[in-house]
């Protein structure tokens, strides 16, 4: 089966050539490779055309779509309208994987069986205090540890694809695809993949409200999908232990919690990446 990495980009040309140096080193069969640059005001298409020579002596192909159309949704339909992959894995611009993961998930997603695949996700070091003891107490969740959350990257076999059409203009394009699936219908990998957690009280406060929001935008016009969530919750007993073995992780993420809900640090946009 043939293996397509759609990959949407606004504005990345700091973070793109690392994400494909990376996935230059997958240990795989030929990858078609589909670089979306939507309404880019930097180098991010020349970022990418200048991996052409390096991504053909692998025997893999590369596209270049360039937009001035801005939005991720609109990214993504339109490398799905270039894609020839019967395995498509939509990957997040600043998302580093590692040499074995694109051919597990080739090999997971191989055959005729609606299936969605992940691989395990590592928070990449963070500058700031407050970012790294956010990052410790979110990466225990159950959201992280648990049910393939797919953030940063996710991927679908042909007849997983098939279960939607067009993207649809919402926030959270990883929890819509996720939730089309049942938990037993997604599978996480061993492969690892590096994920930056944006830097700063801040930014973790507008980011948490866009993941809120994109949920809440999901229950309200999708709502059958909630029936796919089997997201296991913490419970006190979880939430004792957590504040036990890591107190300011526990307070830090609270009190991004709690920030949230106030008009603290709004974003003008919806989307608000935090960087």
């Amino acid at each position: 089966m043939s293996v397509s990495v759609i990959l949407p980009a606004h504005d990345e040309a700091a973070y793109l050539g690392d994400c494909l140096e990376a996935l230059l080193c997958s240990d795989c069969t030929p990858l078609e490779v589909i670089v979306i640059a939507n309404a880019c005001s930097d180098a991010t298409a020349d970022v990418a055309r200048g991996f052409a020579r390096r991504v053909a002596q692998r025997g893999w192909r590369l596209q270049v779509i360039e937009t001035p159309e801005g939005g991720k949704l609109n990214a993504l339909n339109l490398g799905d309208g270039a894609t020839t992959g019967d395995i498509r894995v939509y990957l997040d611009a600043d998302v580093l994987v590692s040499p074995g993961l694109i051919g597990q998930i080739a090999g997971v997603l191989a055959g005729p069986t609606a299936r969605y695949a992940c691989g395990t996700p590592e928070v990449s070091a963070a500058d700031s205090a407050i970012t790294r003891a956010y990052a410790r107490f979110w990466v225990t969740l159950p959201f992280v540890t648990q049910g393939a959350p797919g953030f940063g990257l996710f991927a679908v076999n042909a007849a997983g694809r098939a279960r939607w059409g067009a993207f649809p203009g919402i926030i959270s394009d990883d929890t819509f695809v996720r939730l089309n699936f049942a938990p037993n219908e997604r599978v996480q990998v061993a492969g690892s993949y590096r994920w930056p957690m944006v830097e700063g009280f801040a930014n973790l406060v507008r980011v948490r409200r866009r993941q809120n929001a994109g949920v809440d935008e999901i229950a309200r016009d999708f709502p059958a999908l909630l029936a796919n969530d089997g997201k296991p919750v913490v419970g006190l007993a979880g939430l004792v232990r957590r504040l036990l073995r890591d107190p300011f992780g526990f307070v830090t993420y609270g009190a991004v919690g709690l920030a949230v809900k106030s008009p603290l640090f709004t974003s003008k946009s919806r989307w608000a990446r935090g960087r």
